[in-house]
């Protein structure tokens, strides 16, 4: 379980095509600190460690099944890509953001983008059948960080980065027609699945 609330910017190191996708991410984390099988939000997507080491910069390995490739943005990794991080919450943790699992529920994709002053307004196209789970002024997760929704037209919805968060996370270089791992609020779904049985 995570909170959405990104603690550093990661780097691909390596890719390997095995029977899954293994990556190899460099990390600011004391790997140290780190225990194999633990779980890291790589871009919203809840990763598993299994293999850790310091040279030539502190990096973790985790593998990446296809269903996850599949229905995320993981595919288009390349050696190089900036990747959001994040740990898993522990008990006493400051709750900063909102409950994030790390399971992502589709693609969304960057349809605009306009500054208003010096933030910047990001409008997203979220999946149909996503789209009813994400209200004004609800929370989102976006490729593993903490958003409030702005407004919502349909399966579009705008986000507001204020230059904190871009410089922070990955949102600093955000690009039109970029493809984004989007996870909707949990209470948001329950909120639906019960007015269903209503």
């Amino acid at each position: 379980m995570f909170t959405g609330i990104v603690t550093d910017i990661g780097e691909v190191l390596e890719l390997e095509q095995r029977g899954d996708l293994r990556a190899r991410i460099g990390t600011a984390y004391d790997v140290a600190g780190i225990d194999i099988g633990a779980s890291i939000s790589c871009e919203g997507v809840c990763l598993t460690v299994v293999a850790l080491g310091k040279v030539p910069r502190n990096w973790f390995d985790v593998e990446i099944s296809a269903e996850s490739v599949s229905k995320t943005n993981l595919g288009t990794w390349v050696v190089g890509t900036p990747v959001n991080l994040e740990r898993a919450l522990r008990v006493g943790d400051e709750l900063g953001g909102h409950i994030v699992s790390g399971h992502v529920d589709g693609v969304a994709e960057v349809v605009a983008l306009r500054p208003e002053g010096d933030s910047l307004r990001v409008t997203f196209r979220a999946p149909e059948a996503l789209a009813k789970f994400i209200a004004p002024k609800g929370s989102v997760a976006l490729n593993g960080t903490s958003l409030t929704v702005n407004e919502v037209d349909g399966c579009d919805f705008g986000v507001n980065f204020i230059p904190h968060t871009q410089a922070v996370t990955t949102w600093g270089g955000v690009a039109l027609g970029q493809k984004i791992n989007l996870e909707v609020d949990t209470m948001a779904r329950y909120v639906a699945r019960l007015r269903e049985w209503g």
